[in-house]
């Protein structure tokens, strides 16, 4: 799902992550196995060489940080008797219980310890996600570096020697660099058909879930406790016949999960509807940012390669170059507006705190406006912008980039640019995120 799924290895090139992934997942990365076989083994990716450099040029994201601290004896990680560093380390990356969910499918490093008896635990907070299987031999950990996208660790749950994260080298990215995360390394809700064991019917198709997915297809293989109406997902349920059929009535406007597994067994009993739906926003809406930043100095850097063999000047930017900053741009707009998001035809409410606590964040402006709140009637957020927009990843976007985002946006906004594209957002929409925005983010003041 969204977390890594590493082992350890260290190779330099795709073909050596083949070889050893024919060797360590015979069933347990069944999905990996079909995602590696849909790549040519010769190729390498680009963002595995200059000017991304991904698994070799330094990085500052929030695990990388938190190892250093703990490495300078600023931060010290405890060992519960029952979760191991995990309540440790959540109060260290800042990461609230509220926001764990609950997925039982096979879909990840620790499949062995993962059913619908014993589902995994992920948590997360704007830019670190954090999973956690019972008796688990390792915490899993994807964290946002604002340059290199998506960077995967492990911490040993083992409290016999001092704790230490550790970087996959390019294993996680056999799945968590496709399609399904825009081609870089990032990030993804899955939704499966999963049997009585957790495994993923794959002969039934999977989803690649965000705000654009139609309800019915999310969730299956997860967990969710919320009240959602007369809409119907996939979750809480396990597919048992050979039609691949799901009753998803069974599954739908789950209060609680005790009837399903101990939930004692874990930080909190929730598996929070809200939690979920921002997660599926949150992952895609960070691709987009990283394939954004990827793209523009991919194509940055070869426009300057060429200029050196034409003897243009060194910092003239090429036709075909501008196209694919232009291109990324929009992508990016695309996401941060909400655009083709599913509409709500029922309310949508959650059972834990996660709601508030992610509302109360902000930032506000003097209306005590934020484009956190929620809307949950027929959208998720009342102000359809991404709150990543204030994230340190957008920050970092190259200026060919995000000068391109920001004036886009500001036409958008201001109804200058009234293309068919954007007509989800009324013009009382427009006024009011303008308005936060000017009053919350340096870029509008």
């Amino acid at each position: 799902m969204v977390s890594p799924h590493s082992n350890g290895a260290a190779p330099s090139r795709l073909s050596h992550r083949v070889a050893v992934r024919n060797e360590r997942f015979i069933y347990g990365g069944l999905l990996c196995w079909i995602a590696l076989l849909a790549t040519p083994a010769w190729a390498q990716p680009d963002f595995e060489r200059p000017p991304i450099d991904y698994l070799n040029a330094e990085v500052n994201d929030p695990v990388a940080r938190l190892a250093k601290r703990i490495a300078e004896g600023e931060v010290a990680l405890s060992s519960d008797p029952k979760f191991g560093y995990l309540p440790s380390v959540l109060e260290a990356l800042d990461v609230p219980l509220s926001s764990q969910t609950l997925v039982f499918s096979k879909t990840s490093l620790q499949l062995h310890r993962i059913s619908p008896r014993r589902p995994r635990a992920l948590y997360f907070n704007d830019d670190v996600y954090v999973g956690y299987c019972q008796h688990g031999d390792v915490l899993e950990f994807a964290s946002t570096d604002a340059k290199q996208g998506a960077i995967f660790y492990t911490l040993s749950q083992s409290d016999e020697k001092e704790p230490e994260f550790v970087r996959d080298r390019g294993g996680c990215l056999s799945c968590h660099a496709s399609s399904r995360t825009q081609n870089v390394p990032g990030f993804l809700i899955r939704s499966v058909f999963a049997d009585a064991a957790g495994r993923p019917k794959l002969g039934s198709g999977t989803f690649t879930t965000d705000h654009t997915s139609p309800f019915d297809e999310r969730w299956g293989g997860w967990y969710v406790t919320g009240s959602h109406g007369s809409m119907r997902h996939m979750g809480n349920v396990i597919c048992t016949d050979e039609a691949h059929e799901l009753d998803r009535e069974s599954g739908a406007n789950q209060g609680e999960l005790g009837s399903y597994f101990r939930t004692e067994s874990y930080l909190t009993p929730h598996s929070d509807i809200v939690a979920l739906m921002v997660l599926e926003h949150q992952t895609q809406m960070h691709n987009a940012i990283t394939a954004a930043n990827f793209e523009t100095r991919q194509a940055l850097h070869q426009s300057y390669q060429m200029n050196e063999l034409l003897e243009r000047e060194p910092e003239f930017i090429s036709e075909s170059a501008t196209r694919r900053i232009e291109s990324s741009a929009d992508r990016v707009l695309k996401y941060l507006l909400m655009c083709d998001e599913f509409e709500l035809t029922d309310s949508v409410a959650g059972t834990s705190t996660f709601a508030r606590e992610f509302a109360a964040i902000g930032p506000t402006d003097l209306k005590q406006r934020s484009l956190r709140e929620f809307d949950l009637e027929t959208r998720l957020f009342r102000y359809p912008c991404s709150y990543l927009i204030y994230s340190d990843s957008f920050a970092a976007l190259p200026d060919e980039v995000r000068t391109r985002v920001l004036e886009k946006l500001k036409r958008i906004l201001d109804g200058e640019d009234q293309s068919e594209t954007y007509q989800h957002l009324t013009s009382k929409m427009r006024r009011e995120i303008l308005e936060i925005l000017k009053a919350t983010h340096s870029d509008f003041q």
